[in-house]
């Protein structure tokens, strides 16, 4: 347990306790339940009578040539926001689990690309306590939450993404979901997974970079490349 601490303080002394014993169910569990009960908090507080009007307001943005006939039949099988709360926090934890599972197997690949002995059991570790620190992301969705009026989105509570932190894009600009899905937490994770990579098998920045990074390239550089075209 006070590894969730030093994480902080002390990562590398960590991630070499983790070389000879790693563990990952502590912090994985840990952020799977914050990021449920942060998602489900907002959904228990949201006025329903506001956010049944911002999500009619959303489909027709996506979909400007729908029909008020088209359009009272989407909100008349849409679930309440009560309701969809649950739903959405249980699908939070299940995407952070599956997606630490993604990532294990990612590392168990990179390591035999590279030459070095990551087990799939080192790759879970890797991924989850390099996590931490959206666990701070968490807890800042639940502030907001707790301090804000209940007629806001869900996407103005990500106060660590850059947006709303930095700018506030309107849903249909190009560069919105580039924007609301970028966490500047993201750098301290990247630094803390290749801190991890390094320590781990005495490699120099660059492969753990390399290594670390290559996965989120990939994904936000397709996010960019739709933006752009």
């Amino acid at each position: 347990m006070s590894h969730l601490i030093n994480i902080f303080l002390e990562p590398a002394k960590v991630f070499a306790d983790l070389r000879e014993k790693p563990t990952f169910w502590v912090p994985m569990l840990l952020l799977a339940v914050l990021t449920a009960v942060s998602t489900l908090l907002y959904f228990l507080n949201v006025d329903p009578a506001w956010f049944a009007e911002y999500q009619s307001a959303q489909m027709l943005l996506q979909n400007p040539e729908m029909t008020s006939a088209e359009l009272a039949q989407m909100q008349s099988i849409m679930p309440g926001a009560r309701a969809m709360g649950w739903f959405a926090a249980v699908g939070a934890l299940l995407v952070i689990v599956v997606v630490f599972l993604v990532y294990g197997v990612y590392y168990l690949l990179a390591g035999k690309i590279t030459g070095q002995p990551v087990g799939f059991r080192h790759g879970l570790a890797l991924v989850s306590w390099s996590s931490m620190p959206m666990v701070l992301g968490s807890l800042v969705v639940i502030g907001a939450v707790l301090t804000s009026s209940p007629q806001a989105s869900l996407e103005s509570m990500q106060l660590t993404n850059i947006d709303p932190l930095l700018v506030q894009l309107p849903m249909d600009h190009d560069w919105s979901l580039l924007a609301r899905s970028f966490s500047l937490l993201n750098f301290w994770v990247w630094f803390l997974a290749a801190l991890g990579w390094k320590t781990w098998f005495r490699t120099g920045w660059g492969q753990a970079l390399v290594v670390v990074l290559l996965p989120s390239i990939v994904i936000y550089g397709v996010m960019a490349l739709f933006a752009i075209l």
